[in-house]
C-alpha cells in the first residue's frame, strides 16, 4: 500500500481534518444555544397569542350587555319590559341585573370605594348569556327601539375584534422572529465556518496535495460545525423549555392566563434542534466550498 493509500485510509474518519476546538467551534455551539433559546420563546409566543385571542374571543362572543336608562318613575316597568323581551329572543340562554354592589365594584378602580352609588342615577345593567350561535343582535336592537327607547345592546363586538387583529398581529411577529432567529444563526456559522476552513487553508492544502476531493473536505467541516450546532441548540431548547416550565402559574382570570406551551404544544421545541442542524450543516456547506473555490 503506498503512502498516498495509507493517508487516504486515515482521511474516511473526516472529523478529524478539522481541530475539535478553538473559538470557532465554540461560537458555533453558542450561537446555536442562544438562537434555540430565543426560539422557544418566539414559538411560546406565538401558540399563546393563538390561545389568548381564542380565549378572549369566546368570552365576549358568549355575552353581551344591556344598558337602561330611564327615569327613576319608569326604571321598574323599563326593566319588567326588557327582560320580557330579552326571554322571548331566540338565542338568549340567560339573563342576570346587576345589583348595586356588582355596579360599586365595576366603579371602583375608576372613583375608589367611596363613591355613593345609591345616590346616582346610574343606568341599570343586564347581563346576557347567550347560546353558542348567539342572537340576532339587529333584531333584538329593532325590538327594543319599539319598547324601550333608553335600552342601548352592546355585543362586544367592538372589543373582539381589536382583540382578536392585534393578536394575530402578534403571532405574525412571534413567526417573523423565528425566521430573523433562523437567518441569524445561519450567519453567524457562516462566518464561523469561513474563519475555520481560513484558519485552516495550509491543511487544506496538504489533503489536495495528498488527493483529497474538495467533497472530502467540506464534508470534514460540514460534520464537526452541524454536530456543534445541533450540541448548543439542544441545549438552548432544554434551557427555554426549563424556563417557561418554572414560570409560575397564573389565575384562571389571570390576563397571562395561557402564556406557554400547552398540552401538545409541549413537543414543538422538539423541532428546535434538527432544524439548528440543518441550518448549520446548510451554511457550512455552502461556506466551504465558497472557500475551496477561492483557494483553487
Amino acid at each position: 500500500m503506498s503512502f498516498v493509500e495509507i493517508l487516504r485510509v486515515r482521511f474516511d474518519d473526516a472529523g478529524k481534518v478539522v481541530p475539535s476546538s478553538g473559538y470557532t467551534t465554540v461560537l458555533t455551539t453558542l450561537t446555536a444555544g442562544a438562537m434555540a433559546f430565543l426560539a422557544v420563546f418566539a414559538l411560546a409566543l406565538s401558540l399563546s397569542s393563538g390561545q389568548l385571542a381564542q380565549r378572549w374571543s369566546d368570552t365576549l362572543s358568549q355575552s353581551a350587555t344591556l344598558r337602561l336608562s330611564a327615569a327613576p318613575s319608569e326604571i321598574g316597568a323599563q326593566t319588567a319590559a326588557v327582560l320580557e323581551i330579552l326571554r322571548t329572543t331566540p338565542g338568549v340562554v340567560s339573563t342576570r341585573v346587576l345589583d348595586i354592589d356588582e355596579q360599586r365594584a365595576l366603579l371602583e378602580p375608576w372613583f375608589g370605594p367611596d363613591l355613593p352609588v345609591e345616590n346616582l342615577a346610574l343606568p341599570r345593567l343586564i347581563e346576557i348569556i347567550e347560546t353558542p350561535e348567539g342572537f340576532d343582535a339587529a333584531g333584538l336592537r329593532l325590538r327594543l327601539s319599539t319598547e324601550a327607547p333608553g335600552a342601548v345592546l352592546d355585543d362586544h363586538t367592538r372589543w373582539r375584534r381589536p382583540l382578536v387583529a392585534a393578536a394575530a398581529s402578534l403571532r405574525g411577529l412571534a413567526w417573523v422572529s423565528v425566521v430573523l432567529i433562523a437567518g441569524a444563526m445561519a450567519a453567524m456559522i457562516t462566518l464561523a465556518a469561513g474563519f475555520s476552513l481560513a484558519a485552516n487553508v495550509q491543511v487544506i492544502r496538504v489533503l489536495r496535495l495528498v488527493g483529497a476531493r474538495d467533497a472530502f473536505i467540506a464534508r470534514a467541516f460540514v460534520r464537526r460545525f452541524t454536530l456543534r450546532a445541533l450540541i448548543g441548540a439542544a441545549g438552548g431548547t432544554v434551557l427555554g423549555v426549563a424556563a417557561f416550565a418554572l414560570l409560575p402559574v397564573a389565575g384562571e382570570s389571570g390576563f397571562l392566563t395561557g402564556l406557554g406551551f400547552q398540552g401538545a404544544g409541549w413537543f414543538l421545541p422538539l423541532v428546535i434542534p434538527p432544524l439548528a442542524g440543518l441550518i448549520a450543516w446548510a451554511a457550512t456547506r455552502t461556506a466551504a466550498f465558497r472557500v475551496l473555490r477561492r483557494e483553487s
